[in-house]
């Protein structure tokens, strides 16, 4: 079989896959979790979970930035107007 580049098929998706990174850990992860058929209702609480967690630790992560440089609400007032 071939592709629309001239291709075989068997070379094609060697080169597909040679070029694809390797899964994270996280990756990983959630295809186990996702290899089970839950219902709609449960795969979307999951989702909400993983988008919870994440802006929990990227909130986090901006309130360490702002303690650490010593921001202020008057600066960010500022930044809010442009005036910086």
């Amino acid at each position: 079989m071939e592709c629309p580049n001239g291709l075989s098929l068997y070379k094609f998706l060697m080169m597909s896959t040679a070029a694809q990174p390797s899964l994270t850990n996280l990756q990983r992860e959630l295809l186990k979790v996702f290899a089970i058929d839950l219902p709609d209702k449960d795969l979307l609480e999951i989702r909400r979970m993983i988008a919870a967690y994440l802006l929990e630790k990227a909130m986090s992560g901006a309130d360490r930035v702002w303690d650490e440089r010593g921001y202020s609400d008057m600066l960010m007032e500022e930044w809010r107007k442009g005036k910086v």
